[in-house]
């Protein structure tokens, strides 16, 4: 079987389990003649279980019009607002602290996160999610 050449890659954050033609995915998808139904489809199968996150997702289109596509960790911003439960970040971070999280909350994230970071060690990881945090204005306690 002869290799497939990638047309384009298309990055997209859709929320789980709730892909569907409306934008951003109809007109990102629609304008390299990918199949939007299918997609959303194996999409929403795959995000089962997930309610509730937007997932990155990273599409690659073939040459045929084919596609196949990664689903990535959800961004760290979302699991840390999700674990002090808050709506919406600090709008004046390093001012305003709006929320607290646990050092085994932010483990528990790092662990999540770990295949998407840029680092294998545990310590590391959690020091970028601790600097998400203090960013978003979410102590770590």
């Amino acid at each position: 079987m002869a290799k497939k050449t990638i047309k384009a890659q298309i990055k997209l954050h859709v929320p789980a389990a709730q892909a569907n033609p409306a934008p951003p995915v109809g007109p990102a998808l629609g304008q390299h003649g990918v199949n939007i139904m299918q997609f959303c489809k194996q999409f929403n199968d795959q995000t089962k279980g997930r309610d509730g996150l937007i997932l990155p997702v990273v599409i690659s289109v073939y040459e045929d019009r084919s596609f196949s596509f990664i689903i990535k960790s959800p961004p760290s911003s979302v699991l840390l607002k999700r674990a002090a439960n808050l709506a919406k970040a600090s709008g004046t971070a390093g001012k305003e602290v709006i929320g607290k999280v646990t050092k085994k909350q932010v483990e528990e994230i790092a662990k999540q996160k770990a295949h998407d970071l840029n680092t294998s060690d545990l310590s590391q990881a959690v020091r970028i999610i601790e600097g998400t945090a203090r960013s978003m204005g979410i102590i770590v306690e």
